[in-house]
C-alpha cells in the first residue's frame, strides 16, 4: 500500500464509525414524547380509545411500593410495573405480592443506565438478566421492556426482540422525580396532553429519583383516576390496552 493510501484509509474508519455511532443512536429520536406519540404510536403505548394504561417505573421498593398496591386496591386498579432487576433481587417477596395481587410486571432493565452508552452484548446481558429474573420469580415470562430514560437503542431494539420483549414508552408522565413535583404538578402534568388510549407513566420508587418524590406520585393518583372516570376510560395495565390499536394511528 503506498503511503499517501494511509490518510484515505483512516478517513473511511473514521467515517465508517461516525456512521455506526449515528446508527446505534438513532431511536433516540423517539425519546421526543410529541413526536413519538405521533409517528411511532405502537412504542409510545397508544391503545384503545376507551383506556387508559397506567404504568409505574424503578421498583419494587419496600418504602413506597406496598403505598401504591394498597391505594390501587382500594380503587380497584391493576397497572403494569416495570422492574429494575437489581431492585427485584433485594425484594423478591414483594414482586411476588405485585403479581399475586394481579398486577402486570415488565422489564426496566437490570440497572437504569443510559443504553446509549452500552454496546449490543452489554444490552443484551442487561435485559436478559432483568428478564430471567422477573420471570425466575413470577413464574410468567414479561411482555413488556421499557428502557431507562426511555432511550432506545438500536441495540436494544434488537435484544428486546431476540429476548421476546415488547419496547413500550409513554404519551404522558408526571414529572414525578423531582424534588419540586408535589400531586398537584403530578397531576396536572399527566392531565395536559392524556387522552383515551394514552399510557401513563409514573414512579413508585425514588431509588433514581429526588428523595421521597414518590409521594407526589401516590398524591396524585387518586385524582388521576377520577379524572380517567369522568371521562368514562377505563384504566388498567399495558396487556388488556390493546397497544397499536389506539385513536392516533395503527402499528409503527
Amino acid at each position: 500500500m503506498k503511503p499517501r493510501a494511509l490518510p484515505l484509509l483512516g478517513a473511511a474508519a473514521a467515517t465508517a464509525a461516525v456512521a455506526a455511532t449515528a446508527l446505534h443512536a438513532a431511536p433516540v429520536l423517539s425519546t421526543y414524547g410529541p413526536l413519538r406519540n405521533r409517528l411511532l404510536p405502537r412504542l409510545a403505548g397508544t391503545g384503545r380509545p376507551d383506556h387508559v394504561a397506567l404504568t409505574f417505573d424503578d421498583g419494587p421498593d419496600p418504602s413506597s411500593t406496598p403505598a401504591f398496591l394498597a391505594l390501587l386496591q382500594e380503587r380497584q386498579v391493576h397497572a403494569t410495573f416495570f422492574l429494575l432487576g437489581s431492585m427485584a433481587v433485594r425484594a423478591p417477596a414483594l414482586v411476588r405480592e405485585i403479581a399475586d395481587a394481579g398486577h402486570e410486571i415488565a422489564v426496566h432493565g437490570w440497572a437504569h443506565r443510559p443504553l446509549l452508552l452500552r454496546g449490543p452484548r452489554a444490552t443484551y446481558e442487561d435485559l436478559r438478566r432483568a428478564r430471567d429474573t422477573v420471570a425466575d420469580l413470577t413464574g410468567t415470562a414479561p411482555q413488556w421492556f421499557r428502557p431507562p430514560y426511555g432511550v432506545m437503542s438500536v441495540g436494544a431494539h434488537l435484544a428486546a426482540r431476540r429476548l421476546g420483549l415488547t419496547p413500550v414508552l409513554w404519551t404522558s408522565w408526571g414529572e414525578d422525580w423531582t424534588g419540586r413535583a408535589t400531586p398537584d404538578t403530578v397531576h396536572r402534568t399527566v392531565t395536559a396532553d392524556l387522552y383515551g388510549g394514552g399510557t401513563v407513566l409514573l414512579h413508585d420508587s425514588d431509588c433514581t429519583s429526588a428523595p421521597e418524590a414518590w409521594r407526589s406520585a401516590l398524591g396524585a393518583l387518586p385524582r388521576l383516576l377520577d379524572h380517567c372516570a369522568t371521562r368514562g376510560w377505563q384504566v388498567g395495565p399495558l396487556c388488556e390496552h390493546g397497544v397499536g390499536a389506539g385513536p392516533r394511528g395503527g402499528a409503527a
